[in-house]
């Protein structure tokens, strides 16, 4: 490894091209450049520079050097910058994982205007389900993630942020005869099959779903089970049952799909953003963020409850 003081030496005779005017400008006398210098060449096996009684030029190899030594030492100029900017969360990198529901809802906005006004810092995006999460969590894989879970249903553990309330609303095919009326009850569409996602990726409000179709003295009819919220649209499309969603899930407009609110089944869902105390400095940033940001927080308008939806 050659040192940044030969670098700093070779750059300075590079553009002053006179070892007097070079050793001044380096806050040392001419002898000792002299002996860097040609340490240096004997070190790269290469001559640097064509030096004659009365000047002194660079050779090919000293001018093709040039550049790249003078990027080196920007580089190394910046480094401290770019410590004391990580250190305060406006650098590096960021792994953040979130359920596909979110992506229906705010999350593009902040990852914009996120990595506007954070540009150093890269963010390595991850769609994953809760379970999958935490696995991740625990593997040391992701700094935060969105999580779907039902009301005050946070995995323990974590520092956490209600980033969006909404309700769930029922996904049903266009043909079916409920999907004549602008806002349903849970007796409707008790007895019809669900399209619903397994227990594990979101245990707490497979659980609130459950429980609510037991307090009417009903039994859920689950014909399918999916993990992302796509796909269980789609399978509602293809006549594979009914399905609840989160209302976020209403932007995701599929043909012969349409989502109607139950009005005696006021069950809603929550997603949180979670995260370890002891993450990156990032994290913080991230957080603050977002909880700054207008659809912070929010609790969705109900869209789904307009016939049209």
């Amino acid at each position: 490894m050659i040192e940044l003081r030969l670098w700093r030496q070779f750059t300075a005779l590079a553009e002053e091209l006179h070892f007097g005017r070079a050793a001044a400008r380096l806050h040392m006398t001419q002898p000792p450049l002299t002996q860097a210098i040609q340490g240096l060449e004997r070190q790269l096996g290469v001559p640097l520079f064509v030096r004659t009684r009365r000047s002194v030029a660079l050779t090919p190899a000293g001018l093709a050097l040039l550049p790249a030594v003078r990027r080196l030492l920007a580089a190394a100029e910046a480094l401290p910058q770019v410590a004391q900017a990580a250190a305060a969360g406006l650098a590096g990198q960021l792994r953040l994982a979130f359920v596909s529901s979110v992506a229906y809802g705010p999350l593009p906005e902040w990852l914009r205007s996120f990595r506007e006004a954070h540009p150093d810092v890269v963010l390595q995006l991850r769609e994953a389900t809760l379970d999958v999460q935490l696995a991740a969590f625990d593997a040391d894989e992701i700094d935060a993630g969105f999580l779907l879970h039902a009301l005050g249903a946070v995995p323990p553990g974590f520092a956490a942020w209600p980033a969006l309330t909404e309700p769930l609303v029922m996904a049903l095919p266009a043909s079916h005869p409920a999907a004549a009326r602008p806002v349903l009850h849970l007796a409707d569409v008790a007895a019809e099959p669900l399209v619903i996602f397994p227990r594990q990726i979101a245990p707490s409000l497979y659980d609130a779903l459950l429980a609510a179709y037991r307090a009417r003295g009903a039994t859920p009819q689950i014909a399918q089970e999916a993990i992302q919220m796509q796909t269980i649209v789609n399978l509602v499309s293809a006549g594979m049952g009914l399905a609840w969603v989160p209302e976020a899930v209403t932007r995701l407009q599929r043909p012969g799909v349409v989502y109607r609110a139950v009005a005696d089944a006021p069950l809603r869902c929550q997603t949180s953003l979670v995260w370890r105390e002891q993450g990156p400095p990032v994290v913080q940033r991230f957080v603050a963020h977002v909880q700054g940001a207008p659809a912070g927080a929010a609790t969705m308008a109900r869209s789904a409850a307009d016939p049209g939806t």
